[in-house]
């Protein structure tokens, strides 16, 4: 399992969002700065899109510090094992060849850029990156045991500060918590953790 969970941001605003949402959480860290300041760590979650179009916001960044070829991989994982196109709620873990931080998770928030405001795509991507570096580290010799994150779905997404680190929080503690039994108490609690309706959106 994780041991590690960073959370990264250069904003103020964001880190203490982040601070409120995942308080007790085990294994947390918030880094105030960006990708291209962090200390070596295991791996590194891009909240990109569909495609593997890695051109803008953190993606660009991501491509810049690893090269072209990351944005390549990406694309060739995505064209061999979707069809070419990822849906949101899916991850998948590949190397980066970069000794300072040998992986990256593609989780995309969004089919193409654009407001992602009002759903629950942030959780859902969240989710799905948990869930595939728990995969990678069932079968792979080498695992992640630390993995940084940026605040999901707050660029391109739209999607504001709190409402970002709430879903991304309400999916960590799943990862950190499953259920021992599946029934419909236990569907209803987690479908009304992340689930919006308008000014009735229940808050988890």
């Amino acid at each position: 399992m994780l041991e590690n969970l960073w959370l990264v941001h250069p904003d103020a605003e964001m880190c203490e969002a982040f601070r409120f949402r995942f308080a007790g959480l085990r294994g947390v860290r918030v880094v105030r700065g960006r990708f291209e300041d962090l200390e070596p760590h295991d791996a590194f979650v891009t909240a990109g899109n569909a495609f593997g179009m890695m051109t803008a916001g953190i993606d660009a960044v991501v491509v810049e510090a690893f090269g072209e070829q990351i944005m390549k991989r990406v694309q060739h994982r995505i064209m061999s094992d979707y069809y070419g196109e990822q849906p949101v709620g899916t991850a998948f873990v590949i190397d980066t060849r970069h000794k300072a931080i040998p992986f990256l998770v593609h989780a995309p928030t969004m089919r193409v850029p654009g407001s992602i405001e009002g759903t629950d795509k942030v959780y859902s991507a969240t989710w799905a990156a948990l869930l595939a570096i728990q995969a990678h580290n069932a079968t792979a010799g080498r695992k992640i045991e630390t993995a940084a994150i940026p605040a999901m779905g707050t660029g391109f997404g739209g999607v504001p500060f709190d409402e970002a680190a709430r879903q991304m929080a309400v999916a960590y503690r799943y990862y950190l918590d499953p259920p021992h039994r599946i029934d419909w108490d236990t569907v209803t609690d987690r479908h009304k953790a992340i689930c919006y309706d308008g000014p009735r959106r229940v808050i988890g």
